[in-house]
This record gives C-alpha cells, structure tokens and sequence, in this order.
C-alpha cells in the first residue's frame, strides 16, 4: 500500500513537472481578422526560436535540442530553416535537406508544439518550392503543429512577383491542406508589410504576412509600418527578429528590443528569434562549445541567447 501511495505522489509530481503542451492546448491554429486565434476562438502568441541554416548548422537539427527549446526555454514554436541556394541546400540535395529538417519537425510534432517549415532562401524558385510544399503538406498536413513559412526574404524581388508567386504556392498546399496557417513574405527582407497591405492576396483563408526585425536597425519607422498594415487589415507574424543589426552582427540595442517586444505583445504579435546556431556573430546565441543536442548552462550561450531565453521564458510563462 505504501509503494502504491507514494508511486501516486511522484506520479504527481512528475505530471506538475511535465512542460505543457501548446498543441494539446490550443489545437489547430486559425486567422480571425488579423488575430492569429486557437480552435477554440482565443488569441494566440507563439514565441520561440529559429534555427539557423540546416546547411550550416546541421548538427543542432535534433530531438534533443528540440525537448530542450520546449522544456527549458519554453518555446511554443520553433522554425526549421531549409537553406535553399547554398552548398548543401535544397536545390543541390534536396532529399538530405528534407531528411535533416523532418527531425526537427518530428521532433517537434512529438513534443506537442508548433513549428514552422521555413523555404529558407531570399530568391523565388517556384517549381522547386511547389515540389517541396507538395510534399510536406502530404506528409504533415494533417498535423495541427505545422505551419508552412513559403519564402524566407525576398531581396530585389518587387511585390507583383512575390504575390504571383505566394498565390501558386498557396494553391498548391491548399490543395492537399486545407486549412494550415500559411505564412507569406513580403519585399525587401519581409520589411514592406506596407505594401502588401495595399495589395494582400485574394480567395485565401488562414494566411498571414511576415514581418522580420533587426533592432539596431529596424526601428520606429517598421513599426510605423506594421501598425498601417493592421489598420489596413492584414495579420502579421514576425518569424525571425534579433536585437542586434541587420547583419546580424554588432552590439544588442537592447532598448529597441524591448520596444519591440512591448510592441509585438500588445499587437499580440507572434515573434521567433534568430538563430539557434554557434557562428562568431551575435545572432547566433550559442558558443562554439555548445552541446549540439541541447542540456545548455549559461555559460554556452551568448548574451543574445542569455536574453532570449529569458524573454521566452517571461512571456510564455516559465517559472
């Protein structure tokens, strides 16, 4: 009797210790207006990490980083960054690169949060794109936890190319996917929300326009932006944001960053921070010492991943 009773009292303890799972929480996600809202008609802010290019930073691709996203920074949502155009990217090996970002997504899909598929590249290549998509909404369509990113950042691309391009590829997920949040960029780095607010896309459902953020350089002006946008009607999601420069190099602004995040919070913005990954620059918030699977002290991280964390931490609720 006593083994039974003090099995109960760990079990209960261990349910307490378990970090919630968004997914069994808010189920499939859908856009009201410009509200990102769960299945059952309240609002949702995902906040989380970006990893860096799976070209590059292969080795953090895994389960054990993922666990410890959720369980330690608290994120609700991670984004699998596809390198396209680079050196082991999509166009050059596209069933390796699949392979090595179905772990995260898996991965995360198995931890109960939401996760981006991120066609990581600043050029439109749309046969390849229309192939992938193709693909992922066969294979994880059906999964409340995924949403498809279909562009990371177009360059010198005007927005009647990147609007004829999101409509193809809108279709061809919707037609195997009906309802998944599609999230759909917008011109020079997903800076001109502006623009794409004056001319959105028409006949789609459970689309949303991303917005990207470096705060030493992206400042009131974006944001200046982004409030047009809304007012105009269209919903935002911030799928990649840091506090340092564009480059992603250079000292945290960090008072920027915070109006930033103030902003993002009362809009009830979703935000996604850039990169988990250890090169030498800023954005990446981990040290060339990091464990690639995760179970980081402080001292793996850098001060972008330091705050980060602390953010993710505050805002989704971690004690």
């Amino acid at each position: 009797m006593k083994t039974k009773i003090l099995f109960t009292v760990l079990l209960a303890i261990a349910s307490l210790l378990i970090k919630a799972q968004p997914v069994k929480v808010h189920g499939k996600l859908q856009v009201v207006g410009t509200q990102l809202q769960d299945e059952h008609g309240q609002p949702v802010v995902l906040r989380g990490m970006s990893y860096g290019w799976h070209n590059f930073w292969p080795q953090f691709y895994n389960a054990g980083t993922v666990k410890w996203l959720h369980q330690d920074w608290d994120c609700t949502v991670l984004r699998a960054a596809m390198g396209v155009d680079p050196a082991k990217g999509y166009i050059q090996d596209p069933e390796g690169s699949k392979a090595i970002i179905e772990k995260v997504v898996d991965a995360a899909i198995k931890e109960g949060i939401y996760v981006l598929i991120d066609f990581h590249s600043h050029n439109i290549h749309l046969k390849e794109a229309k192939t992938f998509f193709t693909e992922m909404a066969k294979k994880y369509g059906a999964k409340p936890n995924v949403i498809y990113e279909i562009f990371n950042e177009p360059d010198d691309e005007k927005w009647p190319e990147v609007k004829a391009y999101a409509q193809e590829i809108v279709s061809t997920i919707r037609a195997i996917d009906p309802d998944n949040i599609i999230l759909i960029p917008t011109t020079h780095w997903d800076q001109d929300v502006n623009i794409a607010a004056d001319d959105p896309l028409t006949g789609v459902s459970n689309v949303m326009y991303t917005c990207h953020f470096y705060a030493a350089t992206h400042k009131q002006w974006l944001r200046d932006r982004c409030d047009y946008a809304l007012k105009k009607g269209l919903p935002i999601f911030i799928s990649e944001s840091a506090g340092m420069d564009a480059s992603g190099d250079g000292p945290l602004n960090m008072p920027e960053w915070l109006v930033w995040i103030d902003w993002a919070e009362s809009h009830k913005i979703s935000w996604i921070t850039w990169s988990v990954s250890n090169k030498d620059e800023t954005c990446s918030v981990l040290t060339k010492d990091a464990n690639p699977t995760g179970n980081w002290k402080e001292s793996d991280l850098k001060e972008s991943g330091i705050k980060t964390r602390t953010f993710l931490r505050k805002y989704n609720g971690a004690q």
